[in-house]
Parts: structure tokens; sequence; C-alpha cells
């Protein structure tokens, strides 16, 4: 096993699944091969550690036997600058990588941000972070995080969210024309990724059932930046 410090930063050899709590009973998020993270608590005889992954800044929980699969960064995670006339460029890309999501056999997976697999804001992120755009990790921090404009201003590659007028709990990713891409769980009709239209007047029921959930939609204008803790490299 590899000695492990909350001064080094880490990187993932592998996909790797992290957790919501130390008894590693419900899956938070994902870690795809090639991701940086801290570990931000060492518990002697538990059986998972505490970690951050630096890209995001997402809190969870790594399984003792997967600390194997976990190498020293030879250099810490750092975020990049890209302005909103670079993002509009990828747009194209970030849609097509949803696209050919849905074309692989998949399903909606809670905390899924790896292929086949997602869940909505897992999606959003892995389709962004495929060009080198982060966003947070979840919908409603992907909310809090972009631009917030109006249906009338949306144009292909903004985020529609959806959720009570509490909280959002679900996003997707607007295709142009009022058609949207997300990864959608079987309480609303389908398991999977899929395409509906923002419209109360649509004849699916699914599409209907977002629309009523509807709360706003947002432009990203930039990568997200870890807030970082000044951590040593081996």
């Amino acid at each position: 096993m590899i000695d492990l410090s909350t001064h080094h930063e880490y990187k993932c050899r592998v996909n790797l699944d992290l957790y919501s709590s130390p008894s590693c009973e419900g899956l938070a998020t994902q870690a795809a091969g090639g991701r940086h993270l801290r570990v931000t608590s060492l518990t002697p005889k538990a059986q998972s550690m505490a970690v951050r992954l630096c890209e995001d800044d997402y809190d969870a929980w790594l399984k003792l036997a997967d600390v194997e699969q976990l190498e020293l960064a030879t250099d810490t995670y750092q975020p990049i600058e890209i302005d909103r006339s670079t993002i509009a460029e990828r747009i194209p890309e970030v849609i097509a990588f949803t696209q050919a999501a849905m074309q692989v056999p998949n399903y909606y997976l809670w905390g899924g941000t790896v292929a086949p697999n997602y869940d909505c804001s897992g999606l959003m992120q892995a389709a962004f972070g495929s060009q080198g755009i982060w966003l947070p990790r979840d919908s409603y921090q992907q909310e809090a995080f972009v631009e917030q404009i109006s249906i009338e201003q949306m144009l292909p590659g903004d985020l529609i969210f959806f959720g009570t007028p509490a909280k959002t709990d679900h996003v997707a990713l607007h295709l142009g024309d009022l058609q949207y891409i997300h990864s959608s769980g079987v309480q609303m009709g389908r398991n999977g990724i899929g395409i509906d239209i923002l419209s109360d007047r649509t004849a699916d029921p699914i599409g209907c059932g977002y629309y009523a959930k509807l709360r706003c939609c947002g432009r990203v204008r930039s990568s997200f930046r870890s807030v970082g803790s000044g951590l040593q490299t081996p």
C-alpha cells in the first residue's frame, strides 16, 4: 500500500467509485482515471478515507481497498482559465459527447460520472470536462455556478435546471430549438439518456413532467477553479 498523507496530492490510475459515507454504502460520485484527489482525513483501522477531488472540490469517501489504484501526483492540479469565447467554440464537441453517450446502452446511475451510466449532473460534468471545462459536481451547484439567462436567450450548450421552488434536483443540456438532452431516472418515465423538448404543449409525458419542474436556465462562462490548499508534490 502506498504511503498516504494529507500533505500530498494523488492521481487515480483507473476509474474509481467514491461514496457518500465512511461505510461506503451509497455512491456519491466517480473519479475517472487521471483525476487528482487529496486525502482530507486518515483514521486508523477505518475501512475508508475522506478525500476531495481537485477539479471540482467534491468531498467523498474512498474504500481503503482502492488505495492501491492511486499514485502520487508528480504535479499538483492547476485549473486553467477558459473564457466564454473559448467555451463557445467547444460547445459542439460538448454536445457531441452527450449524443455519443446516448447511443451506447446505458441507465441512470445516481453518482455516475463515467461511461456508460451517468446521473444528470454527472453527464453534464463529463461532457464539459471532456473539453477541459470543469463544472461543479451536483446540479444545484451547477445552477449556482452558471450565469442565469432567460429561456429566450438560450443557445445550444446552455444548461436547463429543474426541481422544486426550494432547490434544483435535475439538469439538462440545451441542444437548440428548446430540445434538451439529459440522463433521466425511472421515476420520470425513462431510465437513461434521452432527448426531450422544453414545452408544456408536448404530448410526451416525460417532457411535460420536466416542464412542470422547470426552475431556470444558465450559461457556462468559465471553468471551475478549485480553491486548492497549497499541497506539496513528491
